[in-house]
């Protein structure tokens, strides 16, 4: 409950000093010969011009735009403001104002207009965190994107295997026993599987096993084998 009644010692001295140097331009407005609410407009335009000039310092300060007209009429302001409490410290006879105060009195609206209208309509340059980012070319957006599925490539067929020579057999004798397939590799087994879905999907039948055997380049006898396993 004590912190949040605790007030700011830099909100005080903004307060002070603020109701200070309104009062000391009023007074000054008001002896070089602006009565009534002339001499209290006075004060509200040094303190809007300063006020103007200081924000668009601020706005500027992540720029490189260049400053120095925000700095000039920052200076303005500040000058007049620190003139009128000057003046009213006792240095100027405030019963007999010198004609030159006067004039910077009575000129004062349309410099602080002049000033003002050029702090507000000024552009105000796109800083580096507003940049806006690149689109990206539809050739980036490519790359981006997953590579597709190479498709599968045939593979190569197997040799055949080399046939024995047949000796002549004597009629009387027992015939040899043929040689048995050899075995199919795994491979060849699941290329032939790719190839009898593929035919399966195209055709809405299952392949047969000539078309499997000119499809894979294979002899009859592995062929048979194959669509054995694949049955």
């Amino acid at each position: 409950m004590r912190s949040s009644l605790r007030l700011d010692a830099v909100l005080v001295q903004a307060v002070i000093a603020g109701a200070l140097s309104f009062s000391h331009l009023h007074d000054l407005a008001q002896a070089a010969g602006q009565s009534g609410w002339k001499a209290w407009a006075y004060p509200v335009s040094v303190d809007l011009l300063l006020v103007a000039s200081w924000h668009r310092l601020r706005t500027l300060r992540n720029t490189d735009a260049p400053r120095q007209a925000a700095w000039v009429w920052f200076t303005v302001a500040l000058a007049a403001s620190l003139g009128a409490n000057v003046a009213t410290a006792g240095l100027l006879d405030l019963a007999d104002v010198p004609d030159w105060l006067r004039i910077l009195v009575a000129g004062w609206p349309a410099l602080a207009f002049l000033g003002g209208t050029l702090l507000a309509h000024s552009p105000v340059p796109m800083s580096q965190q507003d940049e806006v980012a690149p689109v990206p070319d539809e050739a980036d957006e490519g790359r981006d994107q997953p590579d597709r599925p190479a498709p599968v490539r045939d593979l190569p067929a197997p040799p055949e295997p080399a046939q024995p020579e047949l000796e002549a057999i004597d009629p009387t004798t027992t015939a040899p026993a043929l040689p048995a397939v050899p075995p199919v590799p795994p491979a060849l087994i699941a290329h032939a599987r790719k190839l009898a879905d593929s035919h399966q999907a195209a055709t809405g039948h299952a392949i047969d096993r000539d078309t499997l055997r000119s499809r894979l380049g294979v002899p009859a006898p592995m062929a048979d084998a194959i669509a054995a396993q694949l049955a």
